[in-house]
């Protein structure tokens, strides 16, 4: 008489267990569904911009001139190797035209492009600019030592001497620390390095600006390379 009772509980049984099979399954495929990283292609500079052709120009002062007419190759080449950019010096307005194309992949290429130039021009050679267009995280930093303190007359030119050093021995051991570049065109003073690095250089610029004495400033500038050696 127990029987049709056994049964009826075998085959809910069997129900339960086929559904709990059945979600767990659901489950599986759904984990598996969920660990697939979409890929999307990246788009082109082109397709960014819609088809449209951008194009900037960076002006060449008087007394880069020369310098740009020298190295125009070298200038030229990483703009159109490399970011794939179409590049043209124009007599009339002596300015650099860059405009993208359809060759142009990167979206940045352009801004990239602008950046080394504008570096070029500011006086930094043609090998670290170049950096600006192969590294992301590289700055340049501008001001002028009047910013700092307004020096005139033989002040200044002490303050320009000592940033200096004699034989360009100070400027080169602050580049060599920080691992920077500087260029020193009269007053003003232009950086080249990652935010952190260009901050230090600054700050041993500054001193010397306000009066620091040059040995000071080395041997902070040995406390900084040290610190740098250990933590690499």
């Amino acid at each position: 008489m127990y029987a049709p009772h056994a049964t009826v509980a075998t085959f809910i049984w069997k129900l339960i267990i086929m559904n709990t099979t059945e979600e767990d399954k659901m489950e599986e495929v759904e984990e598996e569904e969920s660990s697939v990283v979409p890929s999307f292609p990246a788009l082109s500079a082109k397709q960014i911009n819609a088809g449209a052709v951008e194009m900037r120009s960076v002006r060449c002062p008087p007394h880069r001139y020369t310098p740009l007419r020298d190295q125009w190759t070298n200038v030229m080449t990483p703009l159109v190797k490399y970011m794939k950019l179409q590049v043209r010096f124009n007599p009339k307005t002596r300015t650099v035209d860059m405009k993208t194309s359809e060759l142009t992949t990167d979206a940045g290429a352009l801004q990239k492009g602008c950046d080394f130039v504008e570096a070029f021009m500011m006086g930094f050679e043609v090998q670290d600019a170049v950096a600006l267009l192969r590294m992301d995280d590289l700055y340049i930093r501008a001001f002028e030592i009047k910013d700092v303190k307004d020096l005139k007359g033989d002040h200044l030119n002490r303050a320009i001497g000592r940033i200096a050093g004699a034989g360009g021995k100070t400027k080169y051991a602050i580049e060599n620390a920080t691992k920077t570049r500087i260029v020193l065109a009269h007053t003003k003073i232009h950086i080249l390095g990652t935010f952190s690095n260009i901050k230090i250089a600054q700050n041993a610029i500054c001193s010397l600006i306000l009066g620091a004495p040059p040995g000071k400033v080395y041997n902070k500038m040995r406390q900084v390379a040290t610190r740098a050696k250990q933590r690499f």
